[in-house]
């Protein structure tokens, strides 16, 4: 044998490897190829188009950027967001279909920084079994009825207590006030934490700036929100341990001799997951500080929306006047003081209001999901890995479903149209003047919907209650609600109250 033979024979496994994997190569290529992927812009390296995505906008708007992409491509198509190529949808049907099948064909998947500053065993992030877990705990201490009976009773206590400290026409920020009242509810009800207590407050502070660096960019420098935020974190995790082990401590020494004190600790979120569940003290943690994110900052938004979109409409304010005066004389007449279930059920246009001040405001504007394979919708290809971000505010502001749409209209929501007092969804809704009810989801959907939605319709219900019985008020001066995507009101919605008795 040669040498140039020999040499030939040596370099043929190399040659064969270089051939398979070029042809495998060309062979994903084409695959690739073949897939009809929605139509887009990938937008710069890495950055993608998110900066464009995330630019501020009028929170009753879908931004000039949805806007711009949806007449050029349509309402589902590609992007690359968050450093990630991604599918978003404007779709109705298809947003729907991506909730229904979460845990089948996508999943839940948050920007890293998110598990980092709320916890990788929050809510938020947990996918599969675990979120389910952390799910049926929360289920568990929300159910019916513990709305009708604790919950009820703390969230008005919590209500006349902000509203008690209002002063007649002196102006304040009505964002601050329904944050004080989220806040004060959240941290009763999960930890028995009196509101005006030293350490309520102190709690307080500490997470006015860990929020400031959940909303802020994922930047881990001196000096920046996010450090401080992480910072903020550790402090309030360190107040819940504590809590906790003096609570542990306590019940092994037999509930602490008993008493009032003891009795409203067994009764809040702590107390109930330590005595009910298996889960471990960073797993506890996380929890709470995920249950306290989830339940007081989009409830508060919502409220602060609702006492915005209100005064620029009389005719709904005289409505809801009409209605809560009838229970409130209802309330005299009995001797009774204070709201109860059949109260809150009576509280239909209540509810009207709820349902467009969540549909037009968008609290949670979209979502963050991933493909876990190759689907296939509508003739587009959304590949395995791929990112994709549901947009429920398109849909709520979509002319096809909801007419006017960028108008508050409550009465679009009645004849059993979405949702009762209860919180129920109407099986029939042929008679609804509102056909889009059908995509109305401002609690997200599928397995992964808003275990504190009940919570947060009685909340805005009991609240709406009080505030219009009470008060009447207007803007103080120019504000409106921006979407960073977060809402907010860049000047802390100011408003002036004048106070009224209509008993």
């Amino acid at each position: 044998m040669s040498d140039s033979e020999l040499i030939t024979l040596c370099l043929l496994p190399s040659i064969l490897a270089l051939l398979l994997v070029s042809i495998l190569i060309q062979r994903k290529h084409q695959t690739r190829f073949k897939l009809n992927l929605p139509p887009g812009h990938a937008g710069w390296p890495f950055l993608g188009e998110t900066i464009a995505y995330l630019k501020p906008y009028s929170a009753t708007s879908i931004g000039a950027f949805m806007e711009q992409h949806i007449s050029r491509f349509g309402k589902i198509y590609r992007s690359n967001l968050f450093g990630e190529p991604t599918i978003v949808s404007a779709d109705a049907e298809l947003n729907r279909f991506i909730l229904q099948n979460e845990g089948r064909l996508f999943e839940c998947s948050y920007p890293r920084s998110i598990g980092g500053i709320l916890g990788k065993w929050s809510m938020l992030v947990l996918v599969g079994d675990m979120h389910r877990d952390m799910r049926i705990i929360s289920l568990n201490f929300l159910s019916h009825a513990r709305l009708r009976t604790v919950l009820l009773r703390e969230v008005e206590q919590s209500t006349l207590l902000v509203l008690s400290s209002w002063k007649e026409s002196c102006t304040f920020s009505a964002q601050d006030e329904s944050k004080k009242f989220t806040f004060n509810l959240m941290a009763k009800h999960i930890m028995s934490l009196d509101p005006g207590e030293a350490e309520t407050e102190q709690l307080k502070k500490e997470y006015v700036t860990f929020m400031k660096g959940v909303v802020s960019p994922p930047l881990n420098f001196p000096g920046t929100a996010y450090r401080k935020a992480l910072r903020s974190r550790s402090t309030i995790l360190k107040f819940i341990e504590r809590k906790m082990e003096g609570r542990v401590r306590r019940m092994k020494e037999g509930g602490g001799g008993g008493g009032e004190e003891s009795s409203r600790e067994d009764d809040d979120l702590l107390g109930w997951v330590l005595k009910h569940s298996n889960l471990s003290t960073e797993q506890i943690l996380d929890l709470i500080l995920s249950l306290l994110f989830a339940g007081h900052e989009t409830s508060s938004v919502a409220i602060a929306l609702a006492i915005f979109f209100l005064q620029a409409c009389p005719r709904a304010i005289d409505q809801l006047r009409e209605e809560h005066l009838e229970i409130a004389r209802g309330k005299k007449k009995a001797g009774e003081t204070e709201l109860n279930w059949e109260d809150y059920k009576k509280m239909e246009f209540t509810q009207c209001v709820i349902s467009e001040t969540l549909r037009l405001g968008n609290v949670v504007r979209f979502l963050h999901r991933k493909a876990l394979r190759d689907v296939r919708y509508k003739g587009y290809d959304i590949p395995c890995g791929w990112k994709v971000l549901p947009v429920i505010a398109a849909v709520h502001l979509d002319p096809l479903l909801f007419d006017h749409p960028h108008h508050f209209n409550p009465w679009r929501w009645q004849n059993k149209c979405t949702s009762n007092p209860r919180g129920q969804s109407s099986q029939d809704s042929s008679s609804s003047t509102c056909p889009g009810a059908n995509y109305f989801m401002p609690f997200g959907g599928g397995p992964r919907l808003c275990a504190g939605s009940e919570l947060a319709k009685l909340e805005m219900a009991v609240f709406i209650h009080h505030l219009v019985l009470n008060f009447s008020w207007e803007l103080a001066e120019p504000d409106e609600a921006f979407a960073f995507p977060f809402v907010d009101f860049p000047r802390g919605l100011p408003i002036r109250v004048q106070r009224h008795t209509l008993l």
